[in-house]
């Protein structure tokens, strides 16, 4: 996933396009005939590059976000308290109940327990209620020809025009976050492509209004990484007075009883259960915060988004939906 969808959301309002001067305008239509040539030679149909591109122009407000994106100045604490709050926790249990039947179907296919899909759902979405303002393709266009990581837009952009050509969604209706980040999971076209997934049968991954492509395609997704069905993602923890610091991070692994040797406790000072996982130490709020032993499923959800405070919250509000 890569992106900062966090950031992503909260920046992702509905806006107005700017026009651009006309030399430049020129500069983008010569640039966009080259995209529509290539996109062409990729076996992508006239009536899709029509839809999608034609009459687009650069969003100003899109190349603003990618440039000046707000640095993230909140503590652990905060973070959790925003993205975790009691009534997203309330919400998460309530839709948990909503969509139990086709939660425990998914989870039978995938391996993912039904609380963890909701909490990605609801912490990358809202349940589904915030799925971003801004129309791919011009979005992802803006950023290829913007050129500060033009390769990689690029890549996207022709993959979009891909899902829209497979009849998974229409060049309208293909919204997202400025940053292309998709649908209800926010997907990024690329994984799409690789992980979204058609659970409803009907002939389209439909991430955007259909629960059971939602919930197949994040499961899908977690399971495609490794994901453990069997395991936890991680455990608060105690460590010793003077613990080396050299030992944090999620490259450092040693299993739950060499943790322990080390004088590493439960948060009350009492022994870790006795088992041969393989954990890592985390300390997200950096020292003097809480610390954490954390297990593939951890390891997983980085895959999704490497923020070590995305992959807490996910975890937390993962254990506080089922009750913990």
């Amino acid at each position: 996933m890569g992106i900062q969808r966090f950031a992503c959301l909260l920046a992702a309002i509905a806006v107005t396009t700017v026009a651009t001067p006309a030399a430049a305008q020129q500069d983008f239509k010569s640039w966009l005939q080259d995209v529509r040539e290539e996109a062409s030679g990729k076996g992508i149909s006239a009536p899709t590059l029509d839809a999608a591109l034609n009459g687009i122009a650069p969003i100003p407000r899109v190349v603003e976000l990618d440039r000046k994106q707000p640095e993230f100045t909140l503590t652990f604490d905060q973070y959790m308290q925003r993205v975790v709050p009691e009534s997203r926790v309330k919400r998460g249990r309530q839709r948990l109940a909503e969509n139990r039947a086709l939660l425990d179907e998914v989870s039978k296919k995938y391996g993912v327990p039904p609380q963890f899909i909701v909490a990605f759902w609801g912490i990358e979405t809202d349940f589904g209620r915030v799925t971003g303002g801004f129309k791919v393709v011009p979005a992802l266009a803006t950023l290829a020809y913007d050129g500060r990581r033009s390769a990689f837009f690029r890549k996207e952009l022709f993959l979009a025009l891909s899902i829209i050509d497979n009849g998974h969604i229409s060049a309208k209706d293909m919204v997202g976050s400025w940053a292309g980040a998709m649908g209800q999971p926010q997907f990024m076209p690329s994984s799409f492509t690789g992980y979204a997934v058609d659970h409803d049968g009907d002939g389209r991954k439909d991430i955007w209004t259909t629960k059971a492509d939602v919930f197949g395609s994040a499961a899908n997704y977690l399971s495609s990484y490794g994901w453990r069905g069997d395991e936890r993602w991680g455990r608060a923890v105690k460590l010793p007075q003077g613990f080396d610091k050299a030992l944090e991070g999620e490259k450092i692994r040693k299993t739950v009883n060499e943790w322990a040797a080390l004088g590493v406790t439960m948060p009350d000072g009492s022994a870790l259960p006795k088992a041969t996982l393989e954990a890592s130490v985390i300390q997200p709020a950096k020292e003097g915060g809480p610390a954490f032993l954390v297990y593939n499923n951890y390891r997983v959800i980085l895959r999704w988004n490497r923020s070590h405070y995305f992959a807490m919250a996910v975890g937390r509000l993962a254990d506080r939906i089922a009750g913990g």
